[in-house]
């Protein structure tokens, strides 16, 4: 029958919506993911322009300025990055439009036509005359009443039909200014990248001028290198002290519980020793047994505090939370000098430049081990997280004391400046004796 046509078109089309829809909500998805990146990255750019600023505002050029250029233009790559997959992302979105669209186009056609068909049909046999004579020459009352039903159905379906053309036709308009909304985001996106790219080429172009300046002070320079070494070994230095020191103290608590568990043990042999001995007296046969010797729970001499806050610290590994706001200007370990060809330096930690008197948070709970205050290196702080250690250098405006416990997130000073202008927070973490690379137990960010 002729009125079923249009019920097979009306599900294909729902078929059709659903498919198109479920895709852009799978973009929908992936475009919140993107925006995300992109604000956050957006962030760090503004972050690090606020240091650049702060290093920059010197007369002379340092490697403070140098390392921020660097950190800068690292992040407008990646937004460069993040923007080029924004065009991706948009391509792909307008394709999907563009398939919908065609879609709706050419099923609003078809309607068209159809209809365009069913009404010159029923103009040329004078419908509403041939309907009473299909009526009327029912043999039959039954026949009668389901011819009836029959042109009730067909009248429906071409009222259906202008429905549908109408609900197509404002999907259609619908799908079109979203195509013009997508294209106008294009635009916008690819111009914000060749503005982006323009910044980066005029960063870069610094860059190259702050290390040609620094080359040109490889004496001071290299000063520089021999004055930081000093301090770092100091620094060591005074770290292995600490952790010596708190070796000693587990060797002798360690000590003080064998002899207080042996001086148990003996205290019960003796009662056991006067029992048996008033047993025989009385002609008893001594039954009392030895005591069964204690074994000694192996916690490197550590409290049942420490051993328990150890092995949380351990779980926390890639999510404590950053000691202070900023980025990573020196890595873990030996690296390259920014500046000067074949030279080498070691970090015990990370360096993290940040702004002047930003603050400086303990990254987990812990007891305060030392505070003190060393030649190149400022304030130090070292915190006691079981046999964990996490150090916090290069600060001033200390606000803890040796022996006090502190709680993660919480301010214990602020980050010192330098005579450049720079400021930078020197982090480390060490388990026993063993220093380890900040960057794996820090938080991604």
């Amino acid at each position: 029958m002729p009125f079923q046509k249009p019920y097979f078109r009306r599900l294909l089309l729902l078929l059709t919506f659903i498919f198109c829809t479920s895709l852009g909500a799978y973009a929908q998805k992936t475009r919140e993911q993107l925006e995300r990146e992109k604000s956050e990255n957006q962030n760090k750019i503004r972050e690090i322009q606020s240091i650049l600023r702060q290093t920059s505002s010197q007369k002379n050029v340092n490697l403070g300025q140098l390392k921020a250029l660097n950190q800068q233009i690292n992040t407008y790559k990646k937004q460069i990055d993040l923007l080029s997959d924004d065009l991706d992302l948009l391509n792909k979105e307008l394709r999907v439009l563009e398939t919908k669209r065609q879609s709706l186009d050419s099923s609003l056609a078809k309607l068209k036509t159809e209809y365009g068909h069913m009404i010159y049909e029923a103009s040329k046999r004078n419908v509403y005359f041939n309907q009473l004579v299909f009526l009327f020459s029912s043999g039959t009352f039954n026949q009668l009443v389901l011819r009836y039903k029959y042109l009730k159905q067909y009248t429906e379906a071409r009222q259906g039909q202008v429905k549908e053309m109408e609900i197509v036709q404002e999907r259609l308009m619908a799908e079109r200014r979203r195509i013009t909304v997508k294209q106008d985001q294009q635009k916008t996106v690819l111009n914000t990248r060749v503005t982006e790219s323009t910044k980066l080429e005029g960063l870069k172009t610094k860059q190259n001028e702050v290390i040609q300046e620094l080359s040109q002070k490889e004496v001071e320079l290299r000063k520089q290198i021999v004055e930081n070494k000093r301090a770092t070994d100091f620094l060591e230095a005074n770290i292995r002290r600490i952790a010596e020191r708190e070796r000693r103290e587990r060797i002798e608590r360690e000590r003080k519980e064998r002899e207080e568990r042996e001086a148990r043990r003996k205290a019960e042999r003796e009662r056991l020793a006067r029992e048996n001995a008033e047993r025989e007296k009385k002609g008893e046969v001594a039954v009392v047994a030895e005591p069964e010797e204690e074994a000694p729970v192996s916690s490197g001499g550590m409290s049942e505090e420490e051993t328990t806050l150890a092995s949380s610290f351990t779980a926390s590994q890639n999510r404590l939370p950053w000691p202070v706001k900023g980025f990573v200007s020196g890595h873990f370990g030996q690296r390259p000098h920014a500046v000067l060809k074949g030279v080498m330096v070691d970090n015990l930690g990370v360096d993290i430049q940040t702004t002047a008197g930003e603050p400086v948070r303990s990254v987990y709970d812990g007891v305060v081990l030392d505070v003190t205050e060393m030649p190149g290196m400022g304030n130090v702080v070292a915190i006691q997280h079981g046999n964990y250690m996490t150090i916090y250098a290069k600060m001033n405006g200390v606000t803890v004391r040796a022996g006090q416990k502190v709680k993660a997130r919480e301010n214990i000073g602020r980050v010192a400046t330098d005579s450049d202008g720079t400021s930078e927070l020197q982090f480390q973490i060490w388990k026993n004796t063993s220093r380890l690379n900040p960057e794996s137990w820090l938080i991604h960010r």
